[in-house]
């Protein structure tokens, strides 16, 4: 149920809502044209997504499933929550698309979550400051504020790569969504 402004009500609506991976892939592409599509023009790019082909590669049966399936469902539920407006075989992402990036926490192959980096860099930071007050790290060459500060450094680039890797890894911004 969309609320009076476009939006979506709760999180569970949400979650719902892109729990396929064929409506998230159509806010992918809608992001990255940044403007109307149409809807043979976005069967083609999700058919190629999902078959892992160049668009030129595609069968005539592959584009059809596809088109057929974002018609009939996947469309209509984007176009209900208030996410695109989908008149004439076009589609345009509403603004309202703009609050799914809050829910889209895209973390690439091969890398760990934000959260648990942040949990192991405050245990070494934890232990890093317990080691100075417990007087097992020098404090000779190195004053207990410079530990401090070293610890701080951490997370301020830290958070500095967060952020760049954050905003690389949105909906839209990728080549090809997760």
């Amino acid at each position: 149920m969309a609320t009076q402004n476009g939006g979506l009500s709760d999180k569970d609506e949400v979650f719902s809502l892109l729990s396929n991976h064929r409506r998230r892939y159509t806010i992918q592409f809608c992001k990255q044209e940044d403007g109307p599509v149409t809807l043979s023009d976005l069967a083609e790019q999700v058919a190629a997504w999902e078959e892992e082909k160049d668009v030129p590669e595609l069968t005539s049966a592959e584009r059809k499933r596809v088109y057929t399936s974002l018609q009939q469902t996947h469309l209509p539920a984007l176009a209900d929550s208030g996410m695109i407006e989908y008149e004439n075989h076009e589609i345009e992402l509403t603004e309202a698309a703009d609050e799914l990036d809050v829910y889209m926490d895209v973390v690439p192959e091969g890398s760990i979550p934000w959260g648990v980096y942040y949990l192991g860099l405050s245990v070494v930071g934890a232990v890093i400051l317990g080691g100075v007050w417990v007087e097992v790290l020098p404090t000779d060459p190195v004053p207990a504020i410079g530990w401090g500060l070293l610890v701080v450094s951490l997370f301020a680039v830290s958070a500095a790569v967060h952020t760049y890797t954050s905003n690389k890894y949105h909906l839209g911004e990728m080549d090809r969504p997760r």
